[in-house]
C-alpha cells in the first residue's frame, strides 16, 4: 500500500548547477532556506540584497533599479519610529542613520546588476499575490515598515497582472543576461495573516500566472517547491511551531528533490566534502591539545587546502 504521492521531476539535461555557477536568490523567505543551503556548501551565491520580498511587483521594481543602475537619495527614504526606512526594501536594511540607509541601498542596486550579469542560474520565489498600495503616493510598497495600515490599501494582483510583472522581469534579465537560466517557484510558506481561502487564491493566482510566461526554450523554468510541501509533505508534522512555515525536514527535503533536478553530478561528491569540513569545523574537541586532536585538524587542513586549489572561491 503506498500512503504517499511522489510528484514527478525530469532532471535537467542543460545548464546544471555546479561549483563554477552564479547563484542569484531573489523573494520571499523561502528563498533564503535554499540560499542557506548553497551558501553551507559554499557554492558562489548573492541572496536578496535588498531582504526579502514577497510578490512580483517588489521584485520587477528590484530588477528594473539593478537593470538601470538607478541611484536612491533621500526623497526615496523616510523616518519612522526612530528609523530611516525605504519602502522598495525590506527592514533589514533600514538604519537609525539615513546615510547608512542610503549606502545600503545603493550597495544593493550595485551588487544586483553585477549579480544578474554574471548569473548563470537566477531563482526567484514568489510567496504571496496580496500587495500593499500606499494612498498618498499611489504606489506598491515592498514592505510597509510597521506604518500604520490605514495609510495603505491592500489589494491583490490579478493573473494578468503577475504574468505580465514576470515578463518584465524576464526581459529585464535578458537585456543584460541572454544565458542565464531562470527558475521560478513558489514559496511553500502559508501566509494565513492574510486569512486561510486568501492565502490558496493568492497562491493560485501565482502559480496560474507562472504556468503562463515560463518557456524552457527561452530558458525560463519552474520548480514545484508549493506543491512538493502540499502534496508529497501534507502533514502538519513538516511544518515549524508557528504551523507556517516549514520545518528543518520539509526544507532538507525540498532541497534534495530541487539537487536532483538542477544539479551536475559532480557537483554531490564535492558537497559531501564540503560538508565533512564543516562539520568538522564544528566540532568541539574534549581535549584541543591531545595528539588524536592535533591529528584531526591537520588531516582537516590539508582537506580545505584540496578543495580551495579546486575553487578558490570557497573560504571557510
Amino acid at each position: 500500500m503506498v500512503l504517499s504521492t511522489n510528484i514527478p521531476l525530469s532532471r535537467r539535461k542543460h545548464n546544471l548547477i555546479n561549483y563554477n555557477s552564479n547563484i542569484l536568490l531573489l523573494g520571499s523567505c523561502f528563498s533564503e532556506n535554499i540560499g542557506a543551503k548553497l551558501a553551507y556548501h559554499k557554492f558562489k551565491t548573492l541572496e536578496n540584497p535588498f531582504g526579502i520580498l514577497f510578490h512580483p511587483k517588489a521584485i520587477e521594481n528590484l530588477i528594473l533599479k539593478s537593470v538601470n543602475s538607478e541611484t536612491y537619495t533621500e526623497d526615496d527614504i523616510f523616518l519612522h519610529n526612530e528609523r530611516w526606512h525605504c519602502f522598495e526594501a525590506h527592514s533589514t536594511l533600514s538604519s537609525t542613520n539615513k546615510e547608512e540607509l542610503l549606502s545600503n541601498l545603493n550597495l544593493a542596486v550595485n551588487q544586483t546588476s553585477t549579480a544578474i550579469q554574471n548569473a548563470s542560474h537566477i531563482i526567484i520565489t514568489l510567496g504571496t499575490a496580496w500587495i500593499y498600495r500606499e494612498i498618498v503616493t499611489d504606489s506598491i510598497v515592498a514592505n510597509c515598515h510597521k506604518v500604520p495600515q490605514k495609510k495603505f490599501l491592500k489589494e491583490i494582483l490579478s493573473v494578468t497582472e503577475i504574468s505580465e510583472s514576470l515578463e518584465a522581469i524576464v526581459a529585464l534579465i535578458k537585456s543584460i543576461n541572454s544565458k542565464a537560466s531562470i527558475i521560478f517557484t513558489v514559496s511553500p510558506v502559508r501566509h494565513i495573516k492574510d486569512g486561510f481561502m486568501e492565502n490558496q487564491r493568492s497562491k493560485s493566482h501565482l502559480l496560474t500566472a507562472i504556468h503562463n510566461i515560463v518557456e524552457p526554450r527561452q530558458n525560463s523554468f519552474y520548480f514545484p517547491s508549493y506543491e512538493i510541501m502540499m502534496d508529497e509533505l501534507r502533514d502538519y508534522r513538516f511544518y515549524a511551531e508557528d504551523m507556517i512555515h516549514p520545518n528543518k525536514t520539509a526544507i532538507n527535503y525540498i532541497w534534495e528533490k530541487f539537487t536532483s533536478v538542477w544539479f551536475d553530478e559532480n557537483s554531490f561528491t564535492t558537497m559531501k566534502e564540503v560538508d565533512t569540513i564543516q562539520k568538522g569545523i564544528q566540532h568541539k574537541p574534549f581535549n584541543p591539545n591531545s595528539e588524536a586532536h592535533q591529528q584531526f585538524f591537520k588531516k582537516l587542513q590539508q582537506k580545505k587546502e584540496t578543495l580551495i586549489k579546486a575553487f578558490p572561491h570557497i573560504t571557510f
